[in-house]
């Protein structure tokens, strides 16, 4: 249906008048964001300074603690314990600010803010990150399911694969964008366990690089006696002279297992405190328990299959 000229010019100046507000509207929210981006690097310069001063000022209170009246001290008590707590203070103020990233993110966006500037932007994204995580979790384990009893052609499990390798990618991504808008992923109970399990990884460092020198030995051995070839990675059967550097390995792997074990029931004991909130927790305790159940069993079979290779090997040469 056609429109009089009147009605389409009438609707003309309406439109106009609408871009005009749009216009004006865009001058005043340019204006508003230099304006924040003015306040935001006075606040970050301010907070620098604050924390610099606050620094100074510490060291001072300690340099003036001795030979001080009750009333002094009490004041220097006061002062000292507001100290203390301002820079947790200014801490949160950062979260809300544009700070620069990590080595991390740097690497992948380059020098882009990610800082959410609202309580209610870091909140959705924080949501919709779980979300992601619950989804993309679910879509792997059936994929997986299929990949396994179903379909079995080389071009899927490489689409698997890439589904993997981009899922823990764009996670460590999310991560590293949580941990700059104010995410603290070292709580109470990971600085309680960070040093247990960095003790743990040295030592099972110490024990792979054992392991290394002991097939790597015997695999030169058998080499050198003409029973293996030269581009062999592995080994099989059991000669008797691998039984000492067995034996010199075996306390180690043991003790490196029943450690796995009591990582596993530290977690037990943190999941039952009353400031242990995340679900994490046990599940790192279950891993634990599983890694020290499959690893013994599988030590202590492997013990008893050499020595079964080796009384058949005595039997033999009798």
């Amino acid at each position: 249906m056609s429109q009089s000229l009147p009605a389409i010019l009438e609707e003309w100046k309406c439109v106009d008048e609408q871009y005009q507000h749009i216009q004006d509207t865009y001058k005043i929210y340019l204006q508003k964001l230099d304006e924040l981006s003015k306040l935001q690097s006075s606040c970050s310069s301010s907070i620098s300074n604050q924390l610099r001063r606050l620094k100074e000022m510490s060291q001072s209170v300690k340099r003036c603690s001795k030979d001080l009246t009750e009333e002094e001290a009490k004041s220097l008590e006061v002062m000292n314990g507001q100290i203390k707590t301002r820079p947790n203070i200014f801490l949160e103020m950062k979260s809300f600010l544009p700070k620069k990233n990590g080595i991390y993110l740097n690497l992948v966006l380059g020098n882009v803010n990610v800082t959410l500037l609202s309580k209610q932007a870091k909140f959705a994204y924080k949501d919709e990150y779980e979300t992601f995580k619950l989804c993309l979790t679910v879509i792997l384990l059936i994929f997986s399911f299929i990949c396994y009893f179903f379909i079995k052609y080389r071009f899927v499990d490489a689409i698997l694969h890439f589904l993997l390798v981009w899922y823990y990618c764009t996670l460590t991504i999310r991560e590293s964008v949580l941990i700059t808008n104010g995410s603290r992923p070292d709580g109470i109970l990971y600085q309680a366990f960070r040093n247990p399990f960095l003790g743990y990884s040295l030592y099972q460092s110490f024990v792979q690089c054992l392991q290394y020198y002991y097939q790597s030995g015997c695999l030169y051995r058998l080499r050198a006696l003409g029973e293996r070839h030269n581009m062999d990675l592995t080994m099989e059967g059991f000669q008797s002279w691998m039984w000492r550097g067995l034996t010199f390995l075996l306390p180690f792997l043991f003790f490196g297992h029943f450690w796995q074990l009591f990582n596993s029931l530290s977690l037990f004991r943190m999941a039952q405190l009353p400031d242990c909130k995340e679900w994490q927790v046990l599940a790192c305790g279950l891993c634990f328990l599983i890694l020290f159940t499959g690893n013994f069993f599988t030590t202590v079979a492997v013990v008893r299959h050499k020595v079964k290779s080796k009384n058949e090997t005595k039997a033999k040469n009798k």
